[in-house]
């Protein structure tokens, strides 16, 4: 009996130092449920992150995806509209290819750029016309030494002065734009006056004697003073009902008796004292000569006025006098005709 007792006493001991050693695994083992709680946790936080970025960068793709998609529309639309365009160039290639020459109004061919009738507000009109040309030293440059410089040349440097080449144009421009209709005459006039060609009037469509007036033309030497009186005395005998006066400033001559004359007491070169005419000599001079020669009010005139260096007094006095007699006065860009 009392060794049963002992042998129980015995084992309540060994079970209570079983349950004392089992203690501190049970904390170590909740220690690690812990932690792996915790790294559960983290590795879910992680994965969540990982997908809301991974969703952004989808959204994102998407985006850009349907940029690229509307981007090749585009690109496709605009590749048609090429091709149309293409099309409608190869059609038109076409028919220039197989389209019968356009016949030429103009009986002298012209580079002079396109065939517009109109230059700022001056149209070519009239039933007999006259072209009246300024073929004075002057004609040759637009500045004063440059002018000087082409006076003592020869004449073909007179001739290839680029002012004077432009005034060719512009009475090339102004034939080739007369009306059909129109009966046409050309004056040149410096200290003398010719009419062009060998006749007086002729039709712009003639293409002999227009032939004959550029060849006239061309033999000009711009040289001598500007007599205006003479051109005018010139044009008036033909009687004509407008005239187109190519210059580039007022006259530095004239034919009317100025001694007896009291406004140009002081003007030496009229007088045969100087050999230079000043600015208001030279206003005097032109309302003298367009009160002595110019033609009635009936006869409309428009005037081409070039540049020049030293004459301002010259657009006024030319703009009243076309004003008058209801034509007009332009100065052409550069670049004209």
């Amino acid at each position: 009996m009392a060794s049963g007792l002992g042998a129980i006493i015995l084992v309540l001991i060994l079970v209570k130092q079983d349950v004392d050693k089992g203690a501190p695994e049970v904390d170590l083992l909740q220690a690690d449920v812990a932690r792996l709680a915790e790294q559960d946790a983290g590795l879910k936080k992680a994965v969540s992150s990982l997908s809301s970025d991974a969703l952004a960068e989808i959204t994102e793709i998407a985006k850009i995806q349907a940029k690229i998609s509307a981007i090749k529309a585009e690109m496709s639309q605009k590749s048609d509209v090429v091709s149309q365009k293409k099309m409608e160039v190869s059609s038109v290639r076409d028919n220039i290819k197989h389209s019968p020459g356009a016949k030429k109004d103009d009986v002298v061919e012209s580079d002079s750029g396109g065939e517009e009738d109109y230059v700022m507000g001056l149209k070519v009109e009239g039933r007999k016309i006259v072209f009246l040309v300024d073929s004075s030293a002057s004609m040759t440059d637009e500045k004063l030494i440059d002018i000087i410089r082409r006076k003592n040349s020869s004449a073909s440097e007179k001739k290839s002065g680029p002012k004077w080449q432009r005034t060719k144009r512009v009475v090339r421009w102004l034939i080739a734009r007369s009306p059909k209709t129109s009966q046409i005459a050309v004056v040149a006039y410096h200290k003398q006056a010719e009419v062009l060609g060998g006749a007086g009037w002729f039709s712009s469509r003639d293409g002999n004697s227009v032939g004959k007036v550029y060849s006239d033309l061309d033999k000009l030497v711009p040289t001598g003073s500007t007599n205006l009186q003479r051109g005018l005395q010139k044009a008036a005998r033909l009687k004509p009902t407008d005239i187109y006066l190519v210059t580039d400033g007022l006259p530095t001559d004239g034919q009317s008796r100025y001694a007896s004359l009291n406004p140009f007491a002081t003007c030496g070169s009229l007088l045969g004292k100087s050999n230079t005419i000043s600015g208001a000599c030279r206003v005097k001079l032109f309302r003298q000569t367009i009160n002595d020669s110019a033609p009635g009010r009936d006869t409309k005139v428009n005037v081409i006025l070039l540049p020049i260096e030293g004459d301002p007094q010259a657009a006024p006095e030319y703009w009243r006098w076309t004003a008058a007699t209801g034509g007009l006065l332009i100065s052409p860009a550069v670049s004209w005709p």
